[in-house]
């Protein structure tokens, strides 16, 4: 089990980034919060196993709405008991 703080540059906002990380981020059993930054970016921090995260970040790739053009990942420390994945404003 690992925990990312993951920001995403491209066309990720206003196109269903949010929505489609929490349900992703969910059906594998990852926890966190993702949300919009006034910049214009998205930042996440998503728990879960290695291979889940990888997965989740994948997927948002494979979607013909969201443009990623970079991701920046950092692994921080786990939070004990954080139960669900939640979009954050």
């Amino acid at each position: 089990m690992i925990r990312q703080k993951l920001q995403f540059w491209g066309k990720v906002q206003n196109v269903g980034f949010r929505y489609s990380m929490t349900m992703k981020a969910r059906s594998l059993g990852c926890t966190g919060w993702v949300k919009n930054e006034s910049d214009g970016s998205v930042k996440a921090e998503v728990q879960g196993e290695p291979d889940a995260i990888k997965e989740v970040v994948k997927y948002l790739k494979k979607d013909k709405y969201i443009r990623i053009r970079f991701v920046n990942r950092q692994n921080i420390p786990l939070i004990e008991g954080e139960r669900d994945f939640s979009e954050t404003w």
